[in-house]
């Protein structure tokens, strides 16, 4: 999300999303076979700890106010693991991390 933040658009307070400057452009990491078996597990995780919600709405468990403490708790552990294949810290601000992947960007297409 702070990658969407950053690149795309708005209108109004939404965002304008679009696969030529949103997605096309995002720099993907190059993780080893034991990361993406990492980002997989806890990728299942995630989806797992849906499973529990059965007949909650995704605006219900990703608002802030109501997500299930579980839920968080998976996504966090699959950002962990995100942020360690990208080399990343897990103490850098989302404004280091995208200023790291404009960086690559710029690395990427030069």
């Amino acid at each position: 999300m702070a990658w969407v933040r950053t690149v795309c658009g708005r209108l109004k307070s939404d965002y304008r999303y679009s696969k030529d400057i949103v997605y096309n452009n995002f720099i993907w990491c190059n993780p080893t076979s034991e990361q993406r078996a990492k980002i997989c597990t806890t990728a299942e995780k995630i989806l797992a700890t849906r499973a529990d919600f059965e007949g909650k709405t995704l605006a219900y468990l990703y608002d802030e106010k109501t997500m299930p403490a579980e839920l968080r708790a998976a996504h966090l552990a699959n950002d962990r693991v995100v942020l360690a294949a990208y080399g990343f810290s897990e103490t850098m601000t989302e404004s280091e991390i995208v200023a790291a992947l404009m960086k690559m960007y710029k690395e990427l297409t030069s």
